[in-house]
């Protein structure tokens, strides 16, 4: 797609609009995913698809989508759908990639990538004997704010990093949140874990960004809080293939909320949130700088542009399911313990 044709290198085809298909069209696709792919260009929204029929009409109603279904069968063999995201509890990841990739068409899916690193084995595998790209919504590493901090390692602004530290904490869930037939977030037979894969996936995957593959991981997890099957609190000790070592701490029955990353390096450090879009602090001998970078509102508007791009022949998606495999083989070590025991 969008490739040179003939033997003119100057003839460059016209790119050409993907037309997307979104099977489970919940919470997340209202504002920070769906929206992005009716305003990517040359991207457009033709159907979506959730199990409850009146829920996938009304969707497609408000946000001016021509079709819906009931059954991501009959989505996925749409032949007016060119690419399919996926955007289900994590469950369902696997089977819809499968099918979705056995018709030939692209594959955008939510994050985690899948319940564990198994399935995503699998899932790459699909993709690659169907001759079809798997991309994952790992959305960070497309937003402005975090190419500005890559641009500043790659710079050496910092130096040689030495060390990556990184805390998030938040209150408890309340009320029907806490339970897993309410919140598939804290079921693992849905979830494949708790909080850690659909919050701490996000610090991981950046951080893999930033700066490269995890070598060994060690980690341990608890249920401190009692309040529901998954955990609730996570540790965990790094060795990046780079050298770097890092030091990793999530806990999601807090009194308190923080969201903070630091690297060290040997001339600066540069401390940033995963979440929100408060400054960007440098410090470098004896200096601080500041780097106000505000978030889109369609948060993944980025990424899917990327994915456009690519498959109209530009440059590469930065997150792939190789790069999204890793992050949820770090995390399959973090909790190996404490699901060996549950």
């Amino acid at each position: 797609m969008g490739k040179s044709t003939g033997t003119d290198p100057s003839i460059i085809t016209e790119p050409k609009t993907i037309r997307w298909g979104i099977i489970g069209c919940g919470a997340v696709t209202e504002v920070k995913s769906g929206p992005g792919f009716q305003k990517a260009d040359h991207s457009e929204l033709v159907a979506v698809m959730r199990r409850n029929g009146d829920l996938a009409r009304d969707y497609a109603e408000r946000h001016g989508v021509p079709r819906w279904y009931d059954q991501a069968e009959a989505l996925i063999l749409d032949p007016d759908v060119d690419a399919i995201y996926i955007a289900t509890p994590p469950a369902f990841h696997k089977p819809y990639v499968l099918q979705a990739s056995a018709t030939g068409k692209p594959v955008y899916v939510e994050k985690p990538m899948a319940l564990n690193g198994s399935e995503c084995d699998d899932m790459i595998a699909s993709c690659e004997s169907a001759g079809v790209p798997l991309f994952v919504a790992y959305y960070r590493r497309a937003l402005p704010r975090f190419l500005k901090i890559k641009e500043l390692l790659d710079h050496g602004t910092i130096g040689d990093i030495r060390l990556v530290t990184t805390q998030y904490l938040r209150p408890a869930l309340k009320g029907s949140q806490r339970d897993p037939q309410h919140n598939w977030r804290v079921d693992p037979a849905q979830a494949g874990g708790g909080l850690l894969l659909d919050v701490g996936s996000h610090t991981l995957d950046i951080l893999d960004f930033l700066l490269g593959p995890v070598k060994s991981v060690q980690g341990h997890a608890s249920s401190l809080g009692h309040l529901y099957p998954a955990e609730d609190t996570v540790t965990g000790i790094f060795t990046y293939e780079s050298g770097v070592h890092g030091i990793a701490s999530w806990c999601f029955s807090a009194s308190t909320a923080e969201d903070r990353n630091e690297m060290i390096g040997s001339l600066g450090k540069i401390s940033f949130s995963t979440f929100g879009d408060d400054p960007i602090e440098l410090v470098t001998a004896g200096t601080r700088q500041v780097f106000e970078i505000a978030n889109p509102l369609h948060i993944q508007l980025p990424l899917i542009q990327s994915i456009v791009n690519e498959l109209n022949g530009g440059p590469p998606c930065p997150s792939t399911g190789l790069s999204a495999a890793r992050t949820s083989r770090v995390m399959d070590s973090l909790l190996k313990d404490y699901y060996a025991r549950h």
